[in-house]
């Protein structure tokens, strides 16, 4: 029955790790080696469906040359919903990737209209002649990614996909000073050097793939400030913890238009709630920034625990046959 042990692995990393996950606070310590956790546990859990649709139809012949039985009726379950569960991932992977890229040609082309071409390229030289070393803002001015915005309100963020954008406003450069200015482009562009985008969009796709009442909503907000986490260590491993802080102190949730647009809409008391939402995370960082660099020791053994959780499909899957080989060695036999 190993189609039966692989959907409940399935469905318990789908649905019950999660929860404790999200809540967990010893992630915010390593947040890239916790991102690739949670991409083990996603992973492992598709894994885990997939496997169950290729093997399930084997052993429900088997079981039904028995004819109709429960373990068959079961059998016909568990490969159901894990053709539910892969056709949905499908569809809803599709879906995302659509939707965004359409949303972000649009906005690419928005930018590029309001731009101001001349301080964009000035900003740009200025950026990569003061500081040549530094790969990620070279390679932005090289490739024309940065554009400067005339909006009084302070802006910064990464536009990411096949030709990315790195924006800032002009509020922003009067707020900020240079230090400050490259901590955050620096923020942004890890964004964007890493594909934050892509990993996201895997875990939203996968989020809508459970079923709304099984959801934990919990779960992709707190990859969002993983992900946020990661860059911010970038950025604080090139410009140094202070500049990155003081910087973020005085944009608030500018430096993050993603969560800070979810006050843009709702009720007063969804707005509110938002309000408390964005501030708590937003000190959370700022707090997160007093601490040291995380510990390589630490990211070592996150990424232990995700390459043991990914590897658990594979070994639910050939336990079996490791099971009948072990038995027919000779050195076994009585």
């Amino acid at each position: 029955m190993t189609a039966f042990a692989l959907g409940l692995l399935g469905l318990v990393l789908s649905l019950v790790v999660p929860a404790p996950l999200a809540r967990a606070r010893w992630t915010a310590a390593t947040p890239t080696a916790s991102v690739v956790l949670w991409q083990a546990v996603v992973a492992a859990s598709v894994l885990s469906a997939v496997a169950v649709v290729l093997i399930a139809p084997e052993e429900i012949s088997g079981a039904l040359s028995a004819g109709p039985t429960a373990a068959a009726w079961g059998l016909f379950g568990a490969l159901a919903v894990a053709l539910l569960i892969v056709a949905r991932l499908v569809v809803s992977l599709v879906g995302v990737m659509r939707r965004s890229a359409a949303r972000r040609a649009r906005h690419r082309e928005l930018l590029d209209l309001l731009d101001d071409a001349e301080r964009s390229a000035a900003l740009a030289g200025d950026l990569a002649g003061d500081d040549p070393d530094d790969d990620g803002q070279r390679a932005a001015a090289v490739r024309g990614q940065l554009r400067v915005l005339g909006a009084p309100l302070p802006l910064a963020y990464g536009l990411p996909g096949r030709s990315p954008r790195v924006v800032v406003s002009d509020g922003a450069l009067r707020l900020l000073d240079t230090a400050q200015l490259r901590a955050v482009l620096a923020h942004e562009q890890a964004h964007l050097d890493a594909r934050h985008d892509v990993v996201l969009e895997s875990f939203a796709a996968f989020h809508r793939a459970v079923p709304r009442p099984l959801r934990n909503e919990r779960a992709l907000g707190a990859v969002e400030l993983l992900l946020e986490a990661a860059a911010d260590d970038a950025a604080r491993r090139r410009c140094g913890d202070a500049p990155l802080r003081s910087a973020l102190e005085l944009l608030g949730t500018a430096v993050d238009p993603g969560v800070g647009a979810l006050a843009a809409a709702g009720t007063e008391a969804e707005r509110t709630a938002d309000d408390r939402a964005v501030a708590a995370q937003r000190a959370q960082r700022l707090d997160r920034l007093q601490r040291p660099l995380p510990r390589r020791w630490r990211s070592a053994g996150v990424l232990a625990l995700a390459a043991g959780v990914l590897v658990l499909p594979p070994v639910v899957l050939v336990a079996p046959w490791l099971t009948d080989a072990l038995v027919t060695l000779p050195l076994l036999r009585p």
